[in-house]
């Protein structure tokens, strides 16, 4: 497999945290965090997913003050247009500078009972509309102990991405259910085989180059403490961070997991 630089990608999932006006204080206080620490964002890309009805506003203050965060959206509809009470289509998003869209979040999944087949069409959705899908895979306890450790999220992986064109570009999310905000993370060691795993499949679903190139990201209960362990880790090029994404001198410490790394 070719040798390829992944530049890292740490991404906030706010979930259904903080109103506009709160998001615009956090995201200051990111901002001025990460200045204060002169983090350079050539080493992690850094990105956070509010509500929707935050992106507005967050949008607003990155284009105005020149900001080098990203901004994602935690969900897409599968649907252009329409009848379709309550949905957000991927064209919206994009009118809103959106770079990556959440598709197959566990709580997507188990809460809203979305299916691999609509976590496809979503991220065929975001693509379209000239955003980079972020695929959330896992698996739960009882997955895990009846199948192993890679075989749902490798099913779940290939469901997604038969939706997808060849030549479209995506990130690949493990969040081992169990795991999510329960404060007990996986080991980095069980995060890289499930990541190995996962790129080894990306050679047969795509080929050697997409395989390389794509970004696998470690979620559930990343903490500032855990975070240099799962990084150190060749096969895993970030994190999606859930809970401590909220506070911003934390998520800054978790953005500077290099510092972390070096220092290990």
């Amino acid at each position: 497999m070719p040798l390829v630089d992944r530049t890292a990608l740490i991404a906030g999932n706010w979930k259904m945290n903080l109103d506009h006006l709160q998001a615009i204080a956090l995201v200051q206080k990111l901002a001025w965090s990460l200045k204060d620490a002169k983090h350079d964002f050539g080493e992690a890309e850094v990105a956070v997913f509010p509500p929707f009805t935050d992106l507005r506003s967050v949008q607003t203050l990155l284009a105005a003050d020149k900001l080098s965060l990203v901004l994602g959206a935690q969900d897409v509809s599968p649907h252009e247009a329409g009848a379709y009470t309550g949905d957000v289509s991927a064209s919206m998003l994009a009118k809103l500078e959106v770079r990556y869209v959440l598709v197959g979040h566990s709580e997507r999944r188990h809460g809203h009972g979305e299916s691999d087949e609509l976590v496809g069409k979503k991220a065929l959705a975001a693509h379209r509309a000239g955003m980079v899908p972020m695929i959330c895979v896992g698996e739960t306890a009882e997955d895990l102990e009846q199948h192993g450790a890679a075989a749902i999220p490798l099913a779940q992986l290939t469901a997604a991405l038969a939706e997808l064109p060849a030549d479209a570009e995506f990130v690949v999310a493990y969040e081992p259910v169990w795991a999510i905000g329960s404060g007990q993370a996986a080991t980095p060691e069980q995060a890289e085989e499930v990541a190995r795993a996962l790129r080894e499949a990306l050679r047969d679903l795509r080929d050697d180059e997409r395989a390389a190139a794509t970004r696998i990201l470690y979620g559930g209960s990343v903490a500032s403490q855990n975070v240099a362990g799962f990084l150190r880790q060749p096969n895993v090029d970030g994190a999606l961070v859930g809970g401590a994404s909220l506070k911003a001198e934390e998520f800054s410490r978790i953005v500077q997991f290099k510092k972390h790394v070096t220092a290990g």
